[in-house]
């Protein structure tokens, strides 16, 4: 198992935002220079977290995250955030970056996931991975 919070204001751009253009007729896909820079923040974060695993899951696991956003005066601490950016977007950039941070070898190996976004006085992202029986 693996469990951790990260301390942080969530990033609220998501894989969504990959843009694409058309070079001699094809399409071409890039990502934006601040969605270049979310993965790089992420995956940092992430990399310094990853020493806490001996080794990489290479079987199916349950991701929980919690996406605690910062609440400001508007919002009560732990009250659901119901506004964008959507989980699945958000989730998609998270697992990607576990993957080049070596969680696992591929993040098909997710069967399970429970994702939840809050607002929060301490703003981050819980993460806790658990191994399932095949």
């Amino acid at each position: 198992m693996f469990e951790e919070f990260f301390p942080m204001v969530p990033p609220t751009v998501t894989y969504q935002e990959k843009k694409v253009r058309i070079v001699r007729g094809k399409p071409i896909f890039y990502e934006p220079p601040e969605l270049a820079g979310t993965r790089t923040k992420l995956t940092a974060f992430l990399g310094q977290a990853r020493t806490q695993l001996n080794e990489p899951f290479t079987g199916p696991v349950e991701l929980v995250t919690k996406w605690c956003f910062p609440a400001g005066d508007k919002h009560r601490d732990g009250e659901y955030r119901t506004s964008k950016p959507d989980t699945d977007n958000l989730q998609k950039l998270l697992k990607d970056c576990m993957t080049v941070a070596g969680y696992w070898k591929d993040d098909a190996l997710v069967c399970r996931e429970i994702t939840e976004k809050f607002w929060a006085k301490v703003p981050g992202i819980y993460i806790r991975i658990t191994e399932l029986e095949d």
